[in-house]
């Protein structure tokens, strides 16, 4: 019996760039389209994808540059949808239902998100992929993931990132780093643990929406956590 019927999967834009995380890679997005395909095939859930854009390009990289903050979010929010479209090509050249919905309307496109439609798609077995952002400057796809997951009833959110799950410091700078299995939302509050954005988790503490935070090589590996199995880091 699986735990979890409808989870949605964060990934970051790095997972589509070339070697350095950069730029846009068509071997990656084929290679996560058949990752996907094969959680699909071996599951009895609906399933929902965020994608990031920091491959192409992140808003809050903008510094002290004379830049306006506003246009350099839309800019990154773009850059979710080039990786959507991506992501969303690869699959349909799997054969695996798949449909690109964006907060930003480009109908030439894509689909512009409503939660009607996203529902019905998943109903119907699709892969949704969420894109564009939340539509707004200010928030980051964590925001999204969080959002979206709420407004289609999902049990879980899946993050992935690249290390095993979440830590007490930072495992890439401190060898004795520990792994945290199990979180309670507060307990990661209080460690001032680095999970994902306030705004974000504080909606998953508020919808009671159960987060795994997991390493992007061991996505292969998703089953486990549908059976709820053990499986990166469970907040909830």
């Amino acid at each position: 019996m699986k735990k979890y019927k409808r989870v949605l999967l964060k990934i970051g834009g790095e997972s589509f760039g070339k070697e350095d995380g950069k730029g846009i890679s068509l071997f990656s997005y084929a290679g996560m389209a058949k990752q996907i395909a094969e959680i699909k095939k071996n599951n009895d859930a609906d399933l929902c994808v965020v994608v990031g854009g920091g491959n192409i390009f992140r808003g809050r990289e903008v510094g002290e540059e004379d830049f306006d903050k506003v246009a350099a979010d839309y800019m990154g929010m773009l850059s979710t949808i080039i990786n959507g479209l991506g992501l969303e090509e690869a699959l349909k050249s799997l054969e695996v239902p798949a449909r690109l919905m964006s907060s930003i309307q480009m109908n030439k496109v894509c689909e512009s998100y409503s939660k009607k439609k996203a529902t019905h798609h998943l109903n119907k077995g699709r892969v949704v992929i969420f894109a564009g952002g939340t539509g707004n400057p200010f928030f980051t796809t964590d925001s999204l993931a969080v959002l979206r997951a709420c407004e289609v009833d999902c049990d879980l959110i899946l993050k992935a990132t690249n290390v095993d799950g979440v830590y007490d410091k930072d495992p890439k700078k401190h060898l004795d780093a520990k792994l945290y299995e199990n979180l309670t939302f507060e307990e990661a509050l209080e460690k001032k643990l680095n999970v994902m954005d306030l705004t974000a988790f504080a909606l998953c503490l508020e919808k009671k929406k159960p987060i795994i935070v997991f390493n992007i090589e061991n996505i292969k590996d998703i089953s486990k956590a549908l059976r709820g199995e053990r499986f990166g880091t469970l907040i909830n």
